[in-house]
């Protein structure tokens, strides 16, 4: 009676590591390299996390489709103070993480609008498009050129069937951490800016970004004239992953047809969950946590680059993110590799899984390649992780 949809790709890979060793990867004393979230511990000179909240019995209720006010304004002032962005709470709405934003926005897609991503991205974009049977134009992304496509690579005209385009886009990118220059990005909003185009700037990685946190919303003129569409969450910069609290910031027509959707497809994001990571937006504590962030990872971010190029990765990382982005040494494949990391309660992402032409049936251009992941890595962890790839390459 249901049409069988197989897991997305990290989970996919979290359930081969659960059948081969009988854990969780992330449970203690597991190496989860594959995993794509952040330390949720107080980062070196950064801010402490909340250990609780105060509720009261009005906080129990059903919280509001879009999301509260408070938290819609902490988000609103955030950008506005960061970005100039020009926004009020009404171009806010709250889901419960950035993935259900993302899969809502495609959902909504007028029938005539294809889908323009480039060939290596975040993993469940492929799931998203697939499951909604989206047309959909392929960017180079590849070893020819180094996972960097090109500013003509983005002149795309609609695919056959479609007028008009959707730029999808992870900005820092996850899997590879190239982010575009602010130049770049500027021409790129304003391109998509334009009548019979729109974008997602899906910015998950936006604390992550080598030398400081960027935005797209920064080059938006004036948001209710376009089809741009900015994702945000608490889960990376915020390091909350487990509060399930994400945004998407847009003309207020969308945030309205979000509400609408809210409250029949959602009934609402936790109001508690909202109102941590309202606090953890306060004035103070986010710029901490900004500069806290870029720094730790940065640092984390160079000193695996070393230990990796020392055991034969070639890599081809960006400056953002908490991945680093490679090749394989030896001739493995990313399947042959967490077969031996497995026996040692460790486990990377295959670079296949984020192929976004992958068809599961034809070998990728990415079997060799991996996703290696330092987001949830204690600093004192380095020296046992290289051993440990070590042994296994």
């Amino acid at each position: 009676m249901l049409v069988q949809f197989p897991p997305m790709g990290v989970y996919e890979t979290l359930f081969k590591f659960a059948d081969a060793t009988s854990k969780y990867m992330g449970d203690h004393g597991t190496h989860p390299w594959a995993q794509g979230y952040p330390l949720t511990s107080q980062l070196p000179g950064g801010p402490s996390l909340p250990d609780s909240i105060a509720l009261n019995n009005l906080d129990l209720k059903y919280p509001k489709a879009t999301g509260e006010i408070e938290l819609r304004s902490a988000i609103a002032d955030y950008y506005n103070d960061y970005y100039s962005a020009n926004i009020t709470p009404d171009h806010v709405g709250v889901f419960a993480g950035g993935r259900p934003g993302l899969l809502a926005n495609l959902a909504f897609l007028e029938s005539d609008v294809c889908v323009a991503l480039e060939e290596t991205e975040y993993t469940p974009y492929w799931d998203m498009l697939r499951l909604l049977n989206k047309k959909v134009h392929i960017i180079p992304s590849n070893i020819s050129n180094e996972f960097r496509p090109s500013d003509s690579d983005y002149d795309i005209d609609p695919v056959e069937g479609s007028k008009r385009v959707l730029l999808l886009k992870s900005n820092p990118c996850n899997p590879t951490g190239v982010a575009l220059s602010p130049n770049r990005l500027k021409n790129m909003v304003e391109k998509y800016s334009q009548p019979g185009r729109g974008a997602i700037f899906d910015e998950a990685y936006e604390f992550y970004n080598d030398p400081k946190p960027m935005s797209a919303i920064s080059y938006v003129k004036d948001i209710d004239n376009t089809d741009i569409f900015i994702v945000g969450a608490a889960t990376k910069g915020l390091q909350v992953p487990g509060m399930r609290v994400g945004w998407v910031i847009a003309a207020e027509k969308h945030i309205e047809l979000f509400r609408n959707y809210s409250s029949f497809g959602m009934g609402g994001i936790s109001r508690p969950s909202q109102l941590y990571v309202t606090e953890l937006l306060e004035k103070s504590r986010v710029a901490h946590a900004r500069q806290a962030v870029c720094d730790f990872y940065k640092s984390q971010r160079e000193r695996y680059q070393t230990g990796l190029l020392e055991l034969g990765f070639e890599l081809f990382t960006g400056c953002g993110g908490f991945y680093h982005w490679g090749l394989l040494p030896n001739n493995l494949t990313a399947d042959e590799f967490n077969e031996r990391l497995f026996k040692h309660d460790a486990g990377i992402l295959p670079g296949y899984l984020c192929d976004m032409q992958r068809d599961g049936v034809s070998a990728s251009p990415l079997d060799k390649f991996i996703r290696f992941s330092f987001g949830p890595l204690e600093a004192d962890s380095f020296d046992n992780d290289m051993k440990i790839l070590s042994e296994c390459i």
